[in-house]
């Protein structure tokens, strides 16, 4: 794993930088997906300290500077001005960021997904993925959904099919019940690795059942 001190200051780093998102993007969410990610190494069998450095320092270091939360486009260099400065090696430093750069569900609707990855990858996408779906990604998602005052559920409004990369990330209005049938309820079949696709079976499944029983008592039916 990365030294002490460098994870200290990345630690640092995403409490000042995201302290202002809110609590779906928050460092919380950040300190959850390292943690999954270095579990999820393990059982991949990455015990190289370097694929190790690699997973924790990407992990950690991901959503800073996400375009859904840009306040100055300085941001954007935060994650690489901080690799420099702490004199991670180029080799390494090349792979985080490819990592950081290549693992959001945009970039898999662009294409990216179709693409080799290196295993330090597949285990830090699938830990973000699972951060997003079953009981913490339901609560995440409603957070996020009220943080942008987005409409609960209108059965009038459809969940888009097909989305390409340019439509995901246009704000036009959605509603948040609609994201689990654009987004949250694909992520399944879309993780990279074996250990991550057996957790996120029992998420997958618990928010099915959550969807059935919201549909019931929207309805009137429960």
């Amino acid at each position: 794993m990365a030294s002490t001190d460098t994870v200290k200051r990345a630690e640092q780093l995403v409490e000042t930088s995201m302290k202002e998102n809110d609590a779906s993007h928050d460092a919380s969410h950040v300190w959850r997906v390292r943690d999954l990610a270095l579990s999820l190494a393990r059982e991949e069998g990455l015990s190289n300290p370097d694929s190790m450095e690699i997973v924790e320092l990407a992990a950690l270091l991901h959503d800073i500077g996400d375009y859904k939360y840009l306040r100055d486009p300085s941001e954007e260099k935060l994650v690489e001005n901080f690799l420099e400065e702490e004199g991670i090696a180029e080799s390494k430093k090349i792979k985080i960021l490819s990592i950081i750069k290549g693992m959001g569900f945009k970039d898999e609707l662009a294409g990216g997904g179709n693409q080799e990855f290196p295993p330090e990858f597949g285990v830090v996408q699938d830990a973000d993925r699972l951060d997003a779906i079953g009981a913490i990604g339901i609560a995440r998602c409603f957070t996020f959904g009220g943080n942008r005052n987005r409409v609960l559920h209108d059965p009038a409004i459809r969940p888009r099919s097909d989305l390409s990369k340019e439509q995901y990330m246009k704000k036009e209005e959605q509603t948040t019940v609609n994201h689990f049938h654009e987004k949250l309820l694909k992520l399944k079949d879309l993780m990279k690795t074996k250990a991550g696709l057996r957790r996120a079976e029992k998420r997958h499944k618990f928010m099915e059942e959550f969807l059935k029983e919201f549909y019931e008592e929207w309805d009137g039916k429960a």
